[in-house]
């Protein structure tokens, strides 16, 4: 039984903001048996509906606003709405994701020759949240360097004394792991740019390959380079 509270608009509307179709194309889609009722009863394009009475092609539609999606992100992709700049990690998604009302945008960024966890999502409330230095979320990256660690490191970045070339501001304490004199963990509060990389040139070395493990209590689990899974709200605050 359908809940009879689920808030109802029309039919062109619902489907233009998932960016299935511009609302002018609905009338034809109809006609042609594309978009359907799960109850079969008749359809126009200003008939007013709950989402999840409506089949796109036989199958439910998308998930409305609030999606939130984890991705495994290649190297190589931008984190960016312009086409100019390469390829963008919104390619890796359907192509009618990029024509949804709210628009879908990265939660923060991972610049183009880093890969790993990555969260897109159209909630501008929840991005804002998550991307705010005030909330402090963790994030783990493992990082290659281009030479053995001079010793020190550790310290340094848990003492919130480091500065970054063009910062007012010292770098939050965050937590070096060692695993070799050449890889390690390194797990930060902030966001700033490039922030991982310019805090180990900040100690005279240069990462080579950096990859985020962990987002908050998020992990990647099982997802390969470039596949991606819907959570939702609550998998963000266990």
């Amino acid at each position: 039984m359908k809940n009879s509270k689920t808030s109802k608009v029309r039919l062109d509307k619902l489907l233009g903001s998932l960016g299935y179709c511009v609302r002018k194309e609905v009338t034809a889609l109809l006609r042609d048996g594309v978009i359907t009722h799960t109850d079969n009863l008749p359809l126009k394009s200003d008939t007013k509906v709950s989402h999840d009475e409506i089949l796109y092609e036989g199958e439910p539609l998308d998930p409305p606003a609030g999606m939130i999606i984890l991705m495994s992100k290649p190297s190589g992709l931008v984190c960016s709405h312009d086409d100019g700049e390469g390829r963008l990690v919104y390619d890796l998604l359907p192509s009618r994701w990029r024509l949804r009302d709210p628009k879908i945008s990265t939660i923060g960024r991972l610049d183009k020759e880093t890969s790993g966890l990555l969260l897109l999502t159209d909630d501008g409330a929840l991005l804002h949240r998550l991307t705010s230095p005030k909330h402090k979320v963790p994030k783990v990256y493992e990082a290659t360097l281009d030479r053995p660690l001079r010793g020190d490191e550790t310290e340094i970045f848990a003492s919130g004394t480091l500065m970054l070339n063009g910062e007012k501001n010292p770098c939050l304490p965050a937590k070096l792991t060692i695993i070799d004199e050449t890889n390690v963990t390194l797990e930060i509060v902030e966001g700033r740019y490039h922030q991982v990389r310019r805090m180990f040139a900040a100690v005279g070395n240069h990462v080579i390959a950096l990859h985020r493990s962990t987002f908050g209590n998020l992990t990647l689990r099982d997802l390969k380079e470039g596949e991606y899974r819907l959570i939702d709200a609550e998998s963000l605050s266990r």
